[in-house]
């Protein structure tokens, strides 16, 4: 079963879950709606890119026949804070610990020989994300809601001080990141807590490359995330 199978598979037995709680006990956790302050933990997976520019400049670009970044999956976990301003104005605050991947594959022309040659970039980031939640009225116990707002990442794994001599070389990004985030989701209210499922998109505001005129980082000018998120919510 795939990853998208079983996200599916998922939503749709909680989806059945909370219309057999709702036809047998009416309204699930009315008292949900009387609290300001929510707290909770969010699971889920990603998968990281990066939007790219080739650098025109250098010695390499002649050479270089084609840059590909593979997504890879990750996993994310966070604790949930969330004020509730109003019926439909939710701020949430949720820091998260994400692990991501991204899979860099360089083909080249040595001698006239098309060559290829990969580099694995994993990071591990604290995500600090501070969100706007549009919801929806509550109609039984189900809600759809759009969210947005900023987020700044560190990079606890980073490799920027790598001295590129000593090795093989890799692909090195700054320890800091900014992104804007855009997404959606649904709520479902059940006897004892709140389950949601979002999906939303980070991208990158600043260049996070760091150009050392290695194999890897010579070719390029610009990186910039990309990062795709499915989470599940808890709320109580």
């Amino acid at each position: 079963m795939t990853a998208r199978q079983i996200i599916l598979s998922i939503v749709l037995m909680s989806s059945v879950i909370v219309y057999g709680q709702q036809k047998r006990y009416g309204k699930n956790y009315p008292s949900f709606d009387y609290k300001h302050l929510h707290f909770g933990f969010a699971l889920g997976a990603n998968t990281s890119d990066f939007r790219y520019e080739i650098n025109a400049d250098t010695a390499f670009a002649d050479s270089i026949a084609y840059i590909d970044i593979r997504k890879q999956p990750g996993f994310n976990l966070g604790i949930i804070g969330s004020w509730d301003i109003h019926e439909i104005f939710h701020l949430r605050f949720i820091p998260s610990l994400s692990f991501q991947e991204r899979l860099f594959t360089y083909g080249y022309y040595d001698k006239g020989e098309l060559k290829s040659r990969d580099s694995r970039l994993e990071s591990t980031y604290l995500d600090f994300p501070l969100l706007m939640k549009l919801r929806s009225k509550r109609i039984n116990n189900f809600a759809a809601y759009a969210i947005g707002g900023f987020q700044y990442s560190l990079d606890l794994a980073t490799q920027k001080d790598v001295d590129q001599s000593l090795g093989d070389p890799i692909v090195k990004i700054q320890q800091h990141d900014f992104q804007y985030q855009v997404g959606g989701g649904f709520d479902f209210w059940l006897p004892y807590f709140k389950l949601g499922f979002e999906l939303k998109i980070s991208n990158g505001i600043k260049n996070v490359s760091i150009q050392d005129n290695s194999f890897f980082m010579a070719p390029l000018s610009s990186l910039k995330s990309k990062v795709w998120w499915f989470s599940i919510t808890f709320e109580g």
